[in-house]
């Protein structure tokens, strides 16, 4: 029989169950598929009742496998969510979606009654996203579906309703509170003040302090229970193991994410309107975050370099360097790229280095934007679909010549860094 650590991730798009072994290896990976429903409004979101139903029979299905004994489990889900529970603990409202609109006048209202946007947006990490901070959806409940809101008891967030269907135990943990929620004051190091004048506080469970949440049975073993954790600080988790030296991960896909564990500096005014946030560790720790969408350009001009030159949409796999081409003399140009005047490059080859140059200068400044003045950073993780692009990587390494840049790719890195922290 081979001892495991069983985790839940729950994405938007992919549900998954995995089984590590003792070397933190996958033994067993399920994938859930289950359908959206629409809440009261008739707004698209997961249904909260079938994926409770989809954990519990998965977890059966283990218990019910001889080959495994799981030693301990652990969840990590998408951020920006609550489940609320009435006063028997049980599931009150839909799981509502964090792209659902936000009534304009109540928002209003809310700036007016507790300050403007930047000053509330310095304080708490937090751009103004409406839904998506979630400490909103919560005064949407309280004021727009006022009758709901007084059954309820708990507000949980995802993550660590995952964790009371198994344990039973009622608790708030950092990565959850600190993911744009605007809950959070980041300089007072606790809720902020408009969270206590609307006495949302009461609703929310202690704080933990260890990342194990109780205990659940496992046949007739009681075995430890995590607390969950966000999704984007739990894909942190393994890169942290890697060393203790200061860090930039920059993990990459529709959107290039650069995330800095070691920022010391709070979020100037100037960084949150260069779409800067900040998100919290399990510790409490501050991680500054930056954003460009990288993927979704390099998509529209990869797909016009090919219409113009002949060439197949995925072309650019095929280009590992590029002779004969000066990258000073293209950045003293006032415009790196021209988008709409590809008959001025000889090829695509000339004109995809243009681009990408153009590119990664670009995520250059947003990395730049999350790195402390006062902080030697050693190293340059890149993951993701980036990581395999060596022209991106060799114009990186021209921008950032002190820094060792590394391409470390952990398959399922948001459940491995949920396994490992069971590990610590």
């Amino acid at each position: 029989m081979q001892t495991v650590t069983a985790i839940f991730d729950i994405g938007k798009t992919n549900k998954k169950f995995l089984l590590y072994d003792e070397n933190l290896q996958i033994v067993r990976e399920e994938q859930g598929k289950i359908p959206e429903m629409t809440d009261e409004d008739g707004f698209p979101c997961d249904d909260l009742s079938l994926l409770t139903q989809w954990i519990y029979a998965t977890w059966a299905k283990v218990v019910a496998d001889k080959q495994f004994f799981v030693k301990q489990i652990n969840f990590t889900t998408y951020g920006a969510s609550f489940v609320h529970l009435d006063k028997n603990g049980k599931a009150l409202t839909p799981l509502y979606n964090y792209l659902k609109p936000f009534p304009e006048e109540l928002l209003d209202s809310f700036y007016q009654k507790y300050g403007d946007k930047i000053t509330l947006a310095v304080q708490t990490a937090s751009p103004p996203l409406a839904m998506l901070n979630s400490g909103l959806q919560l005064y949407w409940l309280k004021y727009h579906k006022p009758d709901l809101f007084k059954q309820v008891r708990t507000s949980l967030h995802f993550p660590q309703y995952c964790s009371y269907l198994f344990s039973g135990r009622l608790s708030t943990e950092f990565t959850s509170i600190g993911c744009h929620t605007m809950l959070w004051d980041f300089v007072k190091k606790d809720y902020h003040a408009w969270v206590y004048q609307e006495e949302l506080h009461q609703l929310f469970p202690p704080i933990a302090t260890s990342y194990v949440n109780g205990t659940t049975l496992f046949r007739e073993h009681q075995i430890p229970c995590g607390v969950g954790l966000h999704d984007s600080s739990a894909a942190l988790i393994p890169y942290k193991k890697l060393t203790s030296e200061p860090f930039i991960l920059l993990s990459t896909g529709t959107w290039g994410i650069a995330l800095n564990p070691f920022s010391t500096e709070p979020l100037s005014e100037s960084e949150l309107l260069q779409d800067c946030l900040k998100y919290l560790t399990f510790e409490g720790q501050s991680v500054k975050a930056s954003r460009l969408f990288i993927g979704n350009l390099h998509e529209q001009v990869t797909e016009k370099l090919a219409e113009f030159f002949h060439k197949s949409n995925d072309y650019f796999k095929n280009i590992s360097a590029i002779p004969n081409f000066n990258i000073d003399e293209k950045l003293r140009q006032t415009r790196i790229f021209h988008e709409d005047s590809l008959s001025a490059y000889a090829d695509y080859e000339q004109a995809y280095a243009t681009f990408m140059l153009d590119l990664v200068q670009k995520q250059v400044q947003k990395i730049k934007l999350i790195m402390d003045s006062s902080i030697t950073y050693k190293n340059l993780f890149i993951d993701g679909g980036f990581a395999k692009n060596p022209i991106f990587l060799t114009f990186l390494a021209y921008f950032f010549p002190a820094l060792n840049i590394q391409t470390v790719s952990f398959a399922q890195g948001t459940s491995l860094g949920a396994a490992q922290a069971l590990f610590d």
